[in-house]
């Protein structure tokens, strides 16, 4: 489970960061998670209820959006077709990857001192 390892590093970031700005308390982390990432949101989430107790993070919330996979033609831009193959239906060319593949750290709410 390499959510356990995304969550310590998430928590060493929030960390460095609430320290960097005098922070007192962490009280909410919003993270985006590409549906081609390869974390499952459900085990991120358990994971982090498991680690965060002692840490800055102790009293987060953590809110988690699921980010759709885009794919584009890097030719004419065309979109792919739903649930169709990963050429583009336009000019046959293969698709590239837009987004969906993410990880990241989108805000953090904390009180500083």
């Amino acid at each position: 489970m390499h959510e356990y390892s995304i969550v310590q590093a998430l928590i060493d970031r929030v960390a460095a960061e609430a320290r960097a700005r005098g922070a007192v308390a962490v009280y909410h982390l919003e993270v985006s998670i590409g549906e081609l990432s390869g974390v499952e949101c459900e085990l991120l989430a358990t994971a982090f209820e498991t680690f965060r107790a002692g840490t800055v993070c102790a009293a987060a919330e953590l809110t988690i959006s699921r980010v759709p996979a885009r794919w584009r033609c890097p030719r004419c831009a065309a979109p792919p077709a739903a649930g169709g193959p990963l050429r583009c239906p336009a000019c046959g060319a293969g698709l590239r990857l837009e987004g969906g593949d993410e990880i990241l750290l989108e805000r953090i709410e904390m009180e500083v001192a």
